[in-house]
């Protein structure tokens, strides 16, 4: 896993270097929109049959950058598998997403609760060093690697509402009620994900992300305690790992624009944006401590191609000059929507590669 980088435009930006353009990526860039994907996943059976099989997982992640000018790969896989690991029994129920047999609700569950052994994610790196070879093409490696994980709270909230939630209202009475049980299942989810994030990078993650899709959820000061601490926690011993120390880590918390200070001071180099926040306050705010990652509504997708490249380039415009310092990777505000137009894809990449250009150019 030498070969040099044939683009590296995304990890530039990360460290807030000088770029050309600037880099786009989608989160869940492999998904259900393209027909391609839906293909594979037939023929793997099942979601978990997809992303527990290496060359299935494989398959898929290049699939997007085979159709689009992407500018990165994120790894296929799903924030699930770290509680999988745990013993809680993951399953996904047609129509209504994942679930866990043995969800955490008693003093008992919280306690039996362990770091699990890396080995029962043996696939998700074998995906991630088989990924890393596939990229590689006539001596290059064709563009970076993204390894991401769930971050201790978001992960904590399906743990213990055995799913997804509307109102996460067990979970947040744990967190109320008994916040000594709340603390002891981030402190152990934060060690599991810290040691998870460290072997996606062994195995070749030029790039990680901590999801952290429910942060949002929470009232100010909670945020702080339950969701914030722990993936600084997470963040810090990555920057302790020998081999980590120099991969940058994106922290995108859905919802948490009103936390971006706090955000940008724990340790992370770039910051994601949900589409509720404005970009270029956003960057006034953080200044050029972290670079920014987002933040296109998901839905604009579905307008068409000429109001798609109008809101590329005013997220482009608002993001503001680009100079020394600056870093910008153009992302969706959240996740791809199964139904987006595959070809409006392509009017995005596009309109965000040439008109950003121009702007580097000024």
């Amino acid at each position: 896993m030498t070969a040099p980088l044939a683009n590296d435009t995304f990890l530039r930006a990360l460290r807030r270097q000088p770029t050309d353009y600037t880099p786009l990526w989608l989160m869940r860039q492999a998904g259900r929109y393209l027909p391609e994907y839906n293909a594979t996943r037939a023929r793997a059976g099942s979601f978990l049959g997809l992303a527990q099989n290496p060359d299935f997982a494989t398959e898929v992640t290049l699939q997007p950058l085979d159709r689009y000018a992407l500018d990165a790969a994120i790894l296929f896989s799903d924030i699930l598998t770290v509680p999988d690991a745990m013993g809680l029994g993951l399953r996904f129920a047609a129509g209504e997403g994942p679930k866990f047999d043995r969800p955490l609700r008693t003093e008992t569950d919280v306690a039996a609760l362990a770091v699990p052994d890396m080995d029962k994610l043996r696939y998700v790196f074998d995906a991630v060093a088989q990924i890393r070879r596939a990229l590689v093409q006539n001596g290059t490696q064709r563009v970076p690697l993204i390894g991401f994980s769930g971050s201790p709270w978001t992960l904590a909230c399906y743990m213990v509402e055995g799913g997804g939630s509307d109102d996460y209202r067990t979970v947040k009475t744990m967190l109320y009620a008994r916040p000594d049980l709340m603390h002891r299942i981030l402190s152990v989810n934060a060690e599991a994900v810290a040691q998870y994030l460290a072997a996606q990078i062994d195995a070749g993650a030029q790039a990680v992300m901590i999801f952290d899709s429910w942060g949002g959820v929470l009232a100010d000061g909670a945020f702080q305690a339950f969701s914030l601490a722990y993936s600084q926690r997470v963040i810090a011993a990555l920057k302790a790992h020998a081999d980590a120390a120099d991969v940058p880590v994106i922290l995108f918390t859905k919802g948490g624009g009103q936390w971006l200070e706090a955000m940008a001071d724990t340790g992370a180099d770039a910051l994601g944006l949900d589409w509720t926040t404005d970009l270029g306050r956003a960057r006034a705010r953080v200044g050029h401590k972290v670079a920014l990652q987002g933040n296109l509504d998901p839905t604009v997708l579905f307008a068409p191609p000429e109001a798609i490249a109008t809101e590329a380039r005013r997220l482009l415009d608002c993001f503001g000059p680009v100079e020394a310092g600056a870093g910008h990777v153009f992302n969706l505000g959240h996740g791809i929507s199964q139904f987006t137009p595959p070809e409006h894809v392509s009017a995005l990449v596009e309109a965000v590669h040439s008109h950003s250009r121009q702007l580097h150019r000024r």
